[in-house]
């Protein structure tokens, strides 16, 4: 069964870096460090402020889930804009955005997106390599 650690913040980009310390600090209580812990909460940090800044709904909040599961983490990112999924596009070189996906893309194994019944969640799934899965606790 996997392990999940689930919080709220309120769709305003002053909560981002909140978002930040709580995924951080809730890899570090599970053992994750170093670069996975770096990768994940960068990719956090991308997609909650995607969520914040393109979220039409007002008073909404953004949910950030971690999932542990064996040798895998799941990063989910969710609003109430479910109408407007994101997509992976080339910025210009001259933009000032547009690159967040491309780095979750990146940075990622495997990432996507999906639309429930009131929400769209979009997701980055992580490999634990031996390290990572050997000091991770079952719990997160």
């Amino acid at each position: 069964m996997p392990a999940t650690e689930t919080f709220r913040i309120p769709k305003h980009r002053r909560h981002v870096p909140t978002a930040r310390r709580q995924v951080r600090k809730a890899l570090a209580n599970r053992g994750v460090t170093d670069q996975l812990a770096d990768s994940v909460t960068l990719l956090a940090n991308e997609l909650v402020t995607n969520a914040v800044t393109h979220c039409r709904t007002s008073c909404a909040q953004v949910e950030v889930k971690l999932s542990l599961h064996e040798a895998q983490l799941m990063l989910e990112v969710s609003d109430p804009d479910r109408d407007r999924l994101p997509r992976l596009h080339d910025s210009a070189p001259d933009e000032e955005g547009g690159r967040g996906l491309v780095l979750v893309a990146a940075l990622a194994d495997e990432w996507g997106c999906w639309q429930g019944p009131y929400t769209k969640c979009v997701w980055a799934l992580f490999a634990l390599g031996e390290a990572e899965s050997a000091r991770t606790p079952s719990t997160l």
